[in-house]
């Protein structure tokens, strides 16, 4: 048995407790914050370990890419990682900049989508109101986010204070892709980007579309 170190035993908990408490494994961010690890390397760095000691399952291309892969001889809470895949609509794009227009006919609440990506079950779940979204712009590339990537997204139609999410803007239909935040009478748009300036708006003017879920890069 793979003797883990005390940083990779705290690491492990907290995927475990993240996964049971969200229903979706954490991002390298959420785990570095949420574990007080110095950087984001140094959680990747210990992903790798965990994963050729046969604890995790990790698809470094998503950034959920996470999954549980052994029973632990001290947790009941450890499952086998998902193998199956899910077909997910590519919808169209979604700016990371500057708001551009809403597709026509509001294509994104039709889930037909010409086009389809498989994605691991274990990331999207069932795949019920998931798409994906291509990525245009720069702004949100402290989350590791750049420009071409896929965004899997969820319809929703709220979402929790600093979390990423697509939204409206009514008065003028475009859209966006920013970390939100309700203010009361107004709600700000924030980018993940330090050379970018946030954006507020009347709370009646933004209408929330979707959450992200993921993000897909193709490598190559």
């Amino acid at each position: 048995m793979v003797k883990l170190s005390e940083r990779q035993q705290m690491i492990m908990s907290f995927i475990e407790d993240f996964i049971e408490e969200n229903d979706y494994p954490p991002t390298i961010r959420d785990i570095q914050n949420g574990c007080s690890i110095s950087s984001t390397s140094v959680v990747a760095y210990n992903l790798d370990k965990l994963k050729e000691g046969g604890q995790l399952n990790r698809h470094s291309e998503v950034s959920r890419g996470l999954s549980l892969a052994s029973v632990g001889p001290n947790s009941n809470k450890f499952k086998p990682a998902e193998i199956d895949s899910v077909a997910v609509p590519l919808l169209g794009t979604i700016a990371a900049g500057s708001p551009f227009p809403m597709p026509e006919n509001d294509t994104w609440s039709d889930l037909s989508g010409s086009e389809l990506i498989d994605l691991p079950q274990a990331i999207v779940g069932p795949g019920d109101n998931v798409y994906a979204l291509k990525v245009r712009g720069e702004s949100m590339i402290d989350a590791l986010i750049s420009d071409g990537d896929l965004v899997i997204m969820e319809q929703a139609s709220s979402v929790r204070n600093g979390q990423m999410a697509a939204v409206r803007i009514k008065s003028d239909n475009t859209t966006t892709l920013k970390n939100f935040y309700s203010e009361g009478p107004r709600t700000r748009l924030e980018p993940a980007n330090s050379q970018m300036d946030a954006m507020t708006f009347p709370s009646n003017d933004v209408e929330v579309l979707s959450k992200v879920l993921a993000v897909w890069r193709y490598l190559g």
